[in-house]
């Protein structure tokens, strides 16, 4: 019996002993966290899309009650849910520029060649790795949908050619597209830079109109339209520098022959010049024989339809 007491007598000054060194650290080391963090989160979508530029909405509550950023930065709360945020932080609301997803490719099934058929994974990172995907045009949009299925918010829809249609109202520049796409066609614009090149072909005049009907040639029609230094040609591709993004006007797309250059509208989409060629096909293109190898020639041709 006697040891039994012992060993509970032990026992519980170890406990006590413990209890007091956890009490200490607690004391000690304990780290004081707003409580208006908790309550900001709970204002936010928690969408945790990564938009703002924070590592979710956690962070991004933490950045807001420190001052750091204005509620205006979370692009995917309602304008409700920013004047709470602002009216509970006594702060302003600010105002951000809303930014969205852009695609440099206009490369649809019914304008760009293919010099094979890719059966498989329906991934374009998975095609990728097959030859390029099997579009002639090494930088062109392999149409198998990895933007629109990583997109969170259903802002991206594929149109019936295979080209992925972002729409400005849900597109919260996330960025996830970005990540998804194989061939880096996806960057993040404020919706001001109306003026854009939907195409990435560093090829140039014929060689890049054979691979695709709306390639941009780097002919320089848009460049000698535009204002000083706005468009420039680089390695055959028209590049526009958007420091200057003020000076865009439709004008430079309105020559271009291919309808490369585009004016992304809110409402109506890309806006074609009025030289652009006019497309009337809406079938896709059949695949280029005399791109393949005998052997894998003959094997298409035995599968296509009479």
């Amino acid at each position: 019996m006697t040891e039994f007491l012992i060993a509970c007598i032990v026992m519980l000054a170890i406990g006590v002993i413990l209890a007091a060194l956890l009490a200490y650290a607690d004391k000690k080391l304990y780290v004081y966290e707003d409580p208006r963090i908790d309550e900001v989160e709970s204002m936010l979508p928690k969408a945790n899309c990564g938009a703002c530029g924070s590592a979710g909405c956690r962070a991004f509550a933490e950045r807001l009650v420190h001052g750091e950023v204005s509620p205006s930065k979370c692009t995917v709360s309602s304008e409700d849910s920013l004047v709470e945020i602002a009216a509970y932080l006594q702060v302003d609301r600010g105002s951000e520029e809303k930014r969205v997803a852009r695609l440099a490719c206009a490369g649809g099934t019914h304008v760009a060649r293919r010099r094979a058929g890719y059966e498989g994974l329906q991934s374009c990172r998975a095609a990728a790795l097959i030859s390029g995907g099997g579009k002639v045009c090494a930088w062109g949009c392999l149409g198998l949908a990895d933007c629109e299925r990583a997109c969170s918010f259903n802002a991206i829809q594929m149109d019936e050619h295979g080209i992925p249609v972002v729409s400005e109202a849900l597109c919260t520049a996330c960025g996830d597209c970005v990540v998804a796409c194989p061939k880096d066609l996806f960057s993040l614009h404020p919706v001001s830079h109306r003026l854009w090149v939907a195409c990435r072909s560093l090829f140039e005049g014929a060689l890049a109109e054979s691979e695709c009907d709306v390639a941009c040639t780097g002919c320089g029609r848009c460049a000698l339209d535009a204002p000083p230094g706005l468009i420039q040609i680089v390695d055959h591709l028209a590049v526009i520098d958007y420091a200057k993004n003020r000076l865009a006007t439709q004008t430079p797309a309105q020559r271009c022959p291919t309808g490369a250059i585009v004016w992304m509208d809110a409402v109506r989409g890309p806006v074609k010049g009025v030289e652009a060629k006019v497309i009337t096909r809406r079938t896709p293109l059949p695949v280029e024989l005399a791109d393949l190898p005998l052997a894998a020639a003959a094997g298409v041709a035995r599968e296509m339809p009479n």
